[in-house]
């Protein structure tokens, strides 16, 4: 099930923090519940991009972004990700998450977040969002506009580039 009691408390917790710049990064913690765990007591990798959710939807509300989807009657999109599993997060275990935007390209906006427990990256996460409205993609010029950042368009770092390039390869529709 959807952790919409935890989507809750993050959105009131962070009701009150500082607005987000649009290259700032979002921190949060918590804690892997039972509710968390598969079957070796440790954070289940669905999970994980369950949660990553959380992350991405308060620092949406932090920088304005839900706001200007509301204003404008957009939607959002997960258009690809792309995740690294490396250390366990067992039950009761704390962890960090970290959540940015590190760019974007014409049709797509990059996200990227990490968690983090003992000083260890957990998990990493690549993702492609995109605004849309009636008519498909929203291009993100017109979505950096309406957040009051019209010249952000940063360079992207080499490996997200490269995930780009063979995400582009890949085939599509995919084979049986």
């Amino acid at each position: 099930m959807y952790p919409f009691i935890r989507m809750t408390k993050e959105l009131i917790k962070f009701s009150r923090a500082p607005k987000l710049a649009i290259d700032d990064v979002h921190v949060s913690t918590h804690i892997c519940w039972p509710v968390d765990i598969d079957i070796f007591g440790e954070l289940n990798n669905g999970r994980v991009l369950t949660l990553y959710d959380l992350g991405r939807l308060v620092m949406g509300h932090r920088m304005g972004l839900l706001g200007v989807i509301k204003k404008n009657k957009w939607g959002m999109t997960m258009a690809g990700a792309s995740v690294r599993y490396r250390h366990r997060v067992k039950m009761f275990q704390k962890f960090t998450m970290k959540t940015s935007v590190i760019g974007r390209d014409d049709r797509f906006l990059y996200l990227h977040q990490t968690m983090w427990s003992k000083g260890k990256a957990t998990s990493s996460i690549l993702y492609r969002t995109a605004a849309t409205d009636k008519n498909g993609i929203v291009p993100t010029q017109q979505v950096a506009v309406a957040l009051g950042y019209p010249d952000w368009n940063p360079d992207m770092p080499e490996w997200v580039l490269n995930w780009i390039t063979a995400e582009d390869t890949r085939i599509w529709p995919p084979n049986p």
